[in-house]
């Protein structure tokens, strides 16, 4: 799988960073792009959840929402009880 196909200023890019010294080889660079792009995804993931909390607290400050019956909801939890 660790064959890497770069464009020429992609590849002009990654020497120059290896002979400044910010990274050892290609593995490392590679790497730490993979890095950035994991983050980036975990961001998005982030903002996404934020984002759906913000919409269904307006629903709730707008009393857009129902009662959360328990019982209805697992009701083989209550079945035991007496």
């Amino acid at each position: 799988m660790p064959n890497i196909h770069l464009t020429a200023p992609m590849q002009a890019y990654v020497q120059a960073q290896i002979a400044s010294g910010a990274y050892a080889n290609l593995s490392e660079v590679v790497r730490a792009g993979i890095r950035l792009l994991m983050e980036k995804d975990g961001a998005r993931q982030f903002y996404a959840l934020k984002a759906e909390l913000e919409a269904a607290q307006a629903e709730a400050e707008r009393g857009d929402f129902e009662v959360f019956d328990p019982r209805a909801f697992e009701p083989d939890a209550y079945a035991q009880e007496t």
